[in-house]
């Protein structure tokens, strides 16, 4: 999802709802799994449930010199349930952390030049 709203010279951004999880969580919901003797089954890990929206406002406000499309198409919102991958413990990265830390990634490794327009 990130990359379809990083993507330099889009014209707008997707209207929806996305299920957000920093990569850092999915690997520790791996080790909660492999020491929680109660896992069994699928989990579906979803940090924030939030509107695409919402993360081009922390983009903005975070990197405010980044080119971010305004317009955006029309969708419905999507629900999903946190309560079982909740059971294996741990917590969840906040969104703006997860989305400034995937920013900072891409400019350490020289990916921003690629993906990202500045003004």
């Amino acid at each position: 999802m990130q990359s379809r709203l990083f993507h330099a010279g889009a014209k707008s951004y997707p209207n929806t709802t996305y299920r957000w999880v920093d990569a850092r969580d999915v690997a520790n919901a791996h080790i909660y799994a492999l020491v929680n003797p109660s896992a069994n089954g699928r989990y579906c890990l979803a940090g924030t449930v939030t509107h695409s929206s919402e993360a081009v406002k922390i983009l903005s406000k975070l990197y405010p010199d980044l080119i971010i499309p305004k317009r955006q198409a029309s969708r419905d919102k999507i629900q999903v349930s946190r309560e079982r991958a909740e059971s294996l413990g741990g917590k969840y990265t906040p969104i703006e952390a997860s989305i400034k830390d995937t920013i900072e990634g891409l400019k350490e490794k020289n990916f921003a030049i690629f993906l990202l327009k500045w003004k």
